[in-house]
């Protein structure tokens, strides 16, 4: 006892995150349906913290027999940079690009993401190839990949801290088209109370995964992915995203 209370201590005084002596911390950020605060803020811990993936990977560490912390955190380039640097880190729902793929070790699938282009319900918008959508005004997620996907192909895109702003943009008039995912751009919007959204172009359709520091031992990894792969043939992934 007298050691955990010294240990705490010199933890505190040196700035430390208490967070660190769990075996594995799990990152996320405001992504629903698939990871979300159930409060809503953009701060929650374990329990409160909700969705699809948050699910599953909760699912998967209790199978696997695994110590994990689930921390909801804003902005996603914070949390996502603390799992670069830091040994003990996850971050989750990641998309797996080829740009990232060096960068952590992977865990997944664990859920699939749509990315589309929003309109208005009610907008003439019409575009018969991607190339299409450079004569209009579009907003994304600062650090979001499917931000990102755009912007590697010279289309340029408004950014926005946090989704909702682009929201509330598309119903303004102040863009004209909203690049985000099928399932957790619905959700949001109709969070903000706007329902009435339409595709207009299909952009990709993303695996995503729990990333992990590259410090995390490989035994560590295969262990994690053999309890998802279970869950999977259990049937269990299925029930959990029949919840939302």
């Amino acid at each position: 006892m007298f050691l955990l209370r010294f240990v705490t201590i010199l933890a505190l005084s040196c700035g430390l995150s208490l967070a660190r002596a769990e075996p594995l911390v799990l990152l996320t950020e405001n992504l629903p349906p698939f990871n979300m605060s159930a409060s809503g803020n953009n701060f929650a811990r374990d329990d409160n913290v909700t969705g699809i993936s948050a699910d599953i990977l909760r699912a998967v560490c209790e199978r696997a027999e695994v110590d994990c912390q689930l921390i909801l955190r804003f902005p996603w380039q914070r949390v996502y940079q603390q799992t670069l640097d830091d040994a003990g880190y996850g971050l989750f729902s990641t998309a797996r690009t080829s740009e990232r793929e060096k960068l952590f070790k992977w865990v997944g699938p664990i859920a699939s993401n749509d990315w589309v282009l929003f309109a208005k319900g009610d907008s003439a918008i019409q575009l018969g190839a991607l190339e299409d959508a450079r004569r209009y005004r579009i907003g994304g997620y600062k650090g979001d990949a499917k931000t990102q996907f755009l912007l590697d192909k010279g289309i340029e895109v408004q950014t926005a801290l946090r989704d909702t702003e682009n929201v509330r943009k598309l119903e303004r008039g102040q863009i004209d088209l909203w690049v985000t995912s099928d399932q957790a751009g619905r959700f949001v919007a109709r969070q903000e109370g706007m329902e009435n959204l339409k595709v207009v172009q299909h952009l990709h359709k993303a695996d995503l995964y729990l990333a992990l520091n590259l410090q995390t031992p490989d035994e560590l990894v295969q262990k994690l992915q053999r309890a998802l792969d279970s869950l999977r043939a259990d049937g269990a992934l299925k029930s959990i995203e029949a919840r939302y």
